[in-house]
């Protein structure tokens, strides 16, 4: 789901009439191909239609994930086609690592038609670009950087604007989806480390800022009674920086009663969970799902990458999580520039002690040049384009080896988890056919055949 827009319309609708088109949320089971790429979403005719009968002052193009690059520019040359003279403002995602800076495809976005292109949190920039309907409306504090010092200030999220039903009905998240009825949530913003695969030092500048936790179960209170809403999905880059907040987040859910599950779906910096103690109270509150980012085995590159982590506090969390019964994931990134065979053997040995001390499942990335990461400029001229920088890079000259280390990763994982937890295997199999997903690793393959079955029709379609 599109939560930065739905953050920016709640924020923006205090003083102004705003329309939200999700385009690939309208209808996102239909298909059409174009070159290389598979678009989802409303025809061309339908986008027209629905900006015909906005009749729009200001059009906001959203640039929410790399690999939407090609449908972004699509988007913005087919409303300037329109609409000559309307200004089209294009904003970035600053909360997710698979977007990227708009300010490092600038020259891209306004030969598309863009009449600017505004890098940042949207919500304190976009004011200038737009007139107020009043003059009372409280202003927005700031940081020097231009970051918004207090997340408080901000409204909730405007899902009453956009077809989160239809996201219901698809079956699948960013993170595992166990319920009917689920919205993602961001408790904060950025994220204080420095890790050069990473397009968020970029898009952030290091600074994490953080929502009370009043105000974070305020917001899940408010989203169950007003959509019955049973499950939270925290988006959030790095959600448990300060140990204190995370423990009062969990302390007034159990306060306020609130029947809910929530899901740090992300990958947060897991050390950053003081003890089991914090656990424990996380999981009575609901916790249910923990994904964190240990990237890499080797000390070496994980200095290189300018992210440390701590694998004996890792395994203390890993195990006090599979007794609590929340589910755990860890990341790793292999083919990071300069990565040796030895820094892959030693991320397969902590992939080992992950696995047997109770990891539910981990996701294997392949390094990217998202556009802002300080890893960018290694492969400039290498791909196409920007919408090629997703985490299965297959331009990469090396992606076939890499591509084999990665199955075998994933093999080495599976047969671990098959000798010491066969009884698991067999409820990730019932959750798949069920639907009702505790991991990524069950819904994944779910979500896959979806969307063979989605390009397949396009190439029907096509011919």
């Amino acid at each position: 789901m599109p939560i930065g827009l739905a953050y920016l319309a709640g924020t923006l609708r205090r003083d102004r009439a705003v329309d939200v088109l999700d385009v690939f949320g309208e209808a996102p089971t239909t298909a059409r191909r174009d070159g290389d790429f598979v678009f989802l979403g409303l025809s061309d005719a339908e986008i027209l239609a629905r900006l015909d009968r906005a009749e729009p002052e200001v059009i906001v193009v959203y640039a929410n994930q790399v690999a939407n690059h090609e449908a972004i520019l699509h988007l913005i040359r087919l409303a300037r086609a329109r609409f000559a003279s309307v200004p089209i403002l294009v904003i970035e995602n600053t909360q997710a690592v698979t977007a990227y800076s708009v300010a490092e495809l600038e020259d891209e976005f306004l030969a598309a038609g863009a009449s600017s292109v505004i890098d940042g949190e949207p919500e304190t920039k976009i004011s200038s670009y737009l007139g107020s309907d009043t003059a009372s409306v409280a202003p927005i504090e700031v940081t020097k950087r231009g970051q918004i010092a207090d997340l408080d200030s901000l409204d909730f999220p405007a899902w009453d604007l956009l077809p989160v039903a239809n996201y219901w009905g698809l079956g699948f998240g960013h993170g595992p989806v166990s319920s009917d009825r689920y919205l993602p949530i961001l408790t904060s913003r950025g994220c204080p480390y420095p890790c050069k695969f990473c397009v968020v030092p970029k898009t952030n500048e290091r600074r994490w800022r953080a929502r009370s936790a009043i105000n974070v179960v305020d917001e899940m209170e408010f989203m169950v009674r007003s959509f019955g809403v049973t499950e939270f999905h925290l988006e959030d880059l790095n959600p448990t920086i300060k140990d204190k907040r995370m423990r009062e987040i969990a302390e007034e859910i159990l306060r306020r009663d609130l029947s809910i599950t929530w899901k740090i779906v992300a990958g947060t910096k897991i050390e950053t969970i003081k003890s089991t103690d914090t656990l424990d109270l996380l999981a009575r509150s609901g916790l249910r799902y923990l994904s964190m980012s240990p990237e890499s085995g080797s000390e070496r590159l994980l200095k290189e990458i300018g992210k440390p982590f701590d694998q004996k506090h890792a395994l203390e969390m890993v195990r006090a999580s599979r007794r609590l019964g929340v589910r755990t994931q860890a990341c790793f990134v292999l083919g990071y520039p300069g990565e040796t065979r030895e820094d892959v053997r030693l991320s397969k040995r902590l992939l080992r002690r992950l696995s047997v001390a109770g990891i539910d499942e981990v996701a294997l990335f392949i390094a990217s040049p998202i556009p802002g990461s300080e890893i960018a400029d290694v492969f400039r001229g290498q791909y196409d384009s920007a919408s090629e920088l997703t985490f299965s890079p297959m331009w990469r000259a090396d992606y076939r080896a890499l591509q084999r280390t990665r199955m075998r990763m994933y093999l080495a994982f599976l047969a671990i988890k098959f000798i010491r937890r066969p009884h698991f295997l067999i409820r990730q199999a019932s959750n798949f056919l069920r639907r009702r997903f505790e991991t990524k690793m069950e819904m994944v393959p779910y979500r896959a055949l979806r969307y063979r079955t989605l390009a397949r029709s396009a190439d029907g379609a096509t011919a």
